[in-house]
């Protein structure tokens, strides 16, 4: 039976997850959503996962980080994720993620290099300041963005 699920959804307080063996098991299996919301999932977690979405990067669409301490690091493998023209990933929500200026930077350039497809991205609850913003925000000015939410 090969089984493809629409959307997982991870909500749970884990201290140390095993994201690498996590992303092994679901890569095949996880087609439009992941929510992986406070599951302790740190950067190096989050280069495990970004491993995985580089060998199979047109499924997902919607991925949910939020509340993991993911922080510029993280973000940083998330971006190179981004830059992937195959990348159909819509909605990435990171909020309170530990994500700062260095981390929008990231984010910033990857969207430069790929405007077309992420519609919102979240970003609440983080360590954000006015360049983070700022570099983000010019963004938008591309006519090839289709970023809709900048949250």
């Amino acid at each position: 039976m090969n089984t493809v699920f629409t959307e997982m959804d991870v909500v749970m307080e884990v201290v140390n997850i095993q994201c690498g063996m996590m992303c092994q098991v679901v890569r095949p299996h996880v087609d439009d959503v992941a929510r992986l919301c406070k599951c302790g999932v740190s950067d190096e977690g989050c280069a495990a996962l970004t491993s995985a979405l580089r060998s199979n990067p047109s499924h997902l669409r919607h991925l949910d980080l939020s509340r993991n301490n993911l922080g510029d690091s993280g973000v940083n493998s998330l971006s190179a994720v981004l830059e992937n023209p195959h990348c159909k990933l819509e909605k990435l929500e990171l909020c309170g993620c530990g994500v700062s200026d260095e981390g929008c930077a990231a984010l910033t350039s990857a969207l430069r290099s790929n405007p077309s497809h992420l519609r919102d991205l979240i970003l609440t609850r983080n360590n954000l300041g006015d360049s983070g913003v700022k570099s983000l925000s010019a963004v938008l000015e591309n006519p090839h963005c289709k970023l809709e939410t900048l949250g």
